[in-house]
């Protein structure tokens, strides 16, 4: 193996650039030329890639985002599409590929190494942290953080105002980060996509509250169970009690990566290369208890199944 090329796809990050200077630093290290594609997929397919030397990745430890950029690519998923990343890599003389993503980005890898036999290597980086058979992704711990600190903000003005706040976090198929920033956070409730919602018993733990002196409540609601406009004008008109919102969003994907982010960044990075000088592929890298672990990118792409009864009850014995 002589020469490998990094790409970033689907949902930026924060942790990203940390993972994009360890395969490059370390590649480069261990006698390889690294590429870098340019806009994921669509990069591989369009030919926007360039070779990477040290000086490339100077300074982007600390940044969010991917210096890569990150593209959503439809064109990747046809037969047309995949021919021309083939030929761009048998052009370039690419003999393995390093993807750093999530499950759309390791299910299309999973397939573009089945067809063309291309060697590939996912390093695990989703907010959402829903990669199955991974503990932990690059970026989780840095959006979970940038929500937390979100969350203060809104429980002085909660408390200060003596209103019910609906805070709406990212969290499309998983309820990861509201779990997580809820329990953190001292939040009153979480209403995620893996447990029906049950609006009743939330107005009327709101309205006891009320009664019994309890004038702030706050709510963390995952976006893929509901939008927080709608909650909060349910709440309302079931309780008679103001309510508020707060769509967090796409500020979760930003910011400087936490220093548990870059250092898992980091080790993935070293790792991937090490998979490919070792000849494995197909298989995506994670964190599992503080240790790297490889899993087959046919199980990393299935549904990761989230306990949430521990969570979601000691949020609400500590409510």
């Amino acid at each position: 193996m002589k020469r490998i090329a990094v790409l970033t796809t689907g949902g930026d990050a924060p942790g990203m650039n940390p993972a994009i200077r360890s395969v490059v630093r370390y590649g480069i290290n261990q006698k390889l030329e690294v590429m870098g594609v340019f806009r994921g997929w669509w990069g591989l397919i369009n030919e926007e890639l360039k070779i990477l030397n040290q000086r490339s990745v100077s300074g982007i430890i600390g940044q969010g985002g991917t210096v890569l950029k990150t593209a959503r690519c439809s064109e990747f998923r046809t037969e047309e599409g995949q021919k021309r990343a083939y030929e761009t890599v048998k052009k370039n003389n690419i003999d393995g590929l390093v993807a750093i993503g999530g499950n759309g980005s390791f299910s299309a890898a999973h397939e573009f190494y089945k067809k063309y036999n291309v060697p590939c290597v996912g390093i695990a980086a989703s907010i959402d942290n829903d990669i199955n058979g991974i503990d932990y992704t690059i970026g989780t711990d840095t959006a979970i953080n940038t929500a937390l600190d979100a969350i203060d903000k809104i429980r002085d003005t909660a408390t200060s105002m003596e209103r019910i706040f609906v805070v709406e976090v990212m969290g499309r198929e998983s309820g990861f980060i509201a779990l997580t920033v809820a329990l953190a956070g001292g939040c009153e409730d979480v209403i995620i996509p893996e447990k029906e919602l049950d609006l009743k018993a939330v107005c009327h733990d709101i309205v006891h509250g009320n009664l019994i002196g309890k004038m702030s409540w706050i709510i963390v609601l995952a976006e893929g169970a509901g939008k927080a406009d709608d909650l909060a004008r349910q709440i309302t008109d079931m309780t008679g009690l103001e309510t508020r919102t707060v769509v967090l969003g796409h500020v979760q994907r930003g910011g400087r990566p936490t220093a548990f982010s870059r250092d898992m960044a980091l080790n993935l990075g070293k790792a991937a290369v090490d998979c490919l000088l070792a000849g494995k592929t197909d298989i995506a890298l994670g964190m599992n208890a503080g240790r790297i672990v490889e899993v087959n990118f046919e199980v990393a792409i299935r549904k990761k199944e989230l306990k949430v009864d521990n969570f979601y009850n000691l949020i609400k014995v500590l409510t």
